[in-house]
């Protein structure tokens, strides 16, 4: 967010001191609107641009981070099933050891 702050405060200045430039020199009214304007134009494209870098920046971003969680949730499910098998796998051994010990007394 910061270098947008920057960008966004670079592409200000140079607007103003764009339009400030034009508002001083020596030309016919209706030249120096259309030389504001044209510049204007520029400028606006070019922070649409921006923008749209950005928002397909953080779109990116955004669907990596959303891949990662959905791995991290696989691997979390997985080793709580691996788990799930280990306590019934022991489970079963020690019912098998109970019912063992009881057949040895019997």
């Amino acid at each position: 967010m910061k270098s947008g702050k920057v960008l966004l405060g670079v592409l200000a200045g140079a607007a103003v001191g764009a339009i400030a430039g034009i508002l001083f020199a020596p030309d016919k009214g209706s030249r120096t609107r259309k030389q504001i304007m044209d510049k204007s134009e520029d400028y606006a494209e070019g922070l649409k641009e921006k923008f749209e870098d950005m928002t397909t920046n953080l779109t990116k971003k955004y669907s990596n981070a959303m891949q990662e969680v959905d791995s991290l949730v696989a691997k979390g499910k997985n080793k709580y099933n691996q788990a799930m098998h280990e306590v019934d796998q022991l489970v079963t051994n020690g019912k098998n050891k109970i019912m063992d010990q009881k057949n040895e007394n019997v």
